[in-house]
């Protein structure tokens, strides 16, 4: 039982892909942005705020810390996805997107002065080497002679946006609650995403996006997070994260069974040394036991 929410929090964030191909079509990317964490906001509004005020200040000396995790994890990262599904499929945006991990580990090295392991750097090539297959639709020599879609490279960037969220969000550690986490970064990332919304040619959202925005602006903003903190504290965080393996698989199956998206063979084995490599730049390398561990105190 305990492991539904994990699957369940992966099964959201899988369909959150598909939604952001669905509302491609039906909503400008601009006003997505800002009317998923309008949404969001204002659902959490009643639970947090009384407590945001209470304690705002302890909340204070942090502000700029969570202005600016919600500019590269929220304003950022979700912007980028919104205007690559134009222009990349589904499918694609959930294999580039697993890379988030391998982008976590390298940015590790900078700010948290971390040294990369053999592992790690073997399963980096590997998964580079996955995503340059299957951008490539077979062909690893692609990126010499043709250009990669505009979308793939907004991927790519907003993945490696993200990647660099998850390490600052280790390094800072804020002694602040998860919903207050949460709910400061959704404030500020409605109030930054204000002047983006105002360039959209349509400011209301049409009756086909409301539940567009709806499932982004709770389930994926709100319900996904509340299931994953409830999975890390069920069966840890190792454990927990091995399930993001499964978001390009659920969504290259949503992709095709909901868009109608192809599944080619270059999907299948680029995506498979993607999360290969994943894999393998998450082991952890033994430590060598000291010397001393070895000898016997003698009295």
């Amino acid at each position: 039982m305990k492991y539904l929410f994990p699957l369940i929090t992966v099964c959201i964030w899988a369909g959150n892909t598909i939604i952001n191909k669905l509302a491609a079509s039906s909503i400008e990317p601009s006003a997505m942005s800002f009317y998923r964490w309008l949404v969001a906001v204002f659902v959490l509004s009643p639970f947090c705020l009384p407590s945001i005020i209470k304690n705002h200040k302890k909340i204070r000396p942090y502000l700029i810390k969570l202005a600016f995790l919600s500019l590269i994890g929220m304003v950022i990262h979700q912007s980028l996805s919104y205007y690559a599904a134009l222009t990349t499929t589904a499918s694609n945006q959930a294999l580039i997107l697993s890379l988030v991990p391998l982008f976590a580990i390298f940015f590790s090295v900078p700010l948290l002065s971390k040294s990369i392991s053999s592992t790690s750097i073997l399963g980096g090539v590997i998964a580079i080497s996955g995503l340059i297959f299957m951008l490539g639709k077979g062909d690893f020599a692609y990126l010499l002679h043709q250009d990669v879609t505009i979308g793939d490279i907004l991927m790519i960037i907003a993945s490696a946006s993200y990647g660099a969220y998850c390490v600052l969000l280790k390094k800072w550690n804020m002694p602040l609650s998860n919903w207050t986490m949460v709910y400061m970064q959704g404030l500020f990332a409605l109030l930054m995403l204000i002047p983006l919304w105002l360039t959209s040619n349509q400011l209301i959202p049409s009756p086909s996006s409301l539940p567009l925005i709806a499932y982004a602006g709770f389930g994926a903003s709100i319900l996904a997070p509340w299931l994953w903190v409830r999975a890390i504290k069920l069966i840890g965080a190792d454990t927990s994260a091995m399930f993001m393996n499964l978001v390009p698989i659920f969504a290259m199956l949503m992709a095709s069974s909901i868009l109608g998206e192809t599944v080619y063979y270059y999907h299948i084995i680029g995506g498979l040394l993607v999360l290969t490599g994943v894999v393998i730049s998450q082991i952890k390398p033994r430590q060598k036991k000291s010397c001393l561990n070895h000898v016997k105190v003698r009295d």
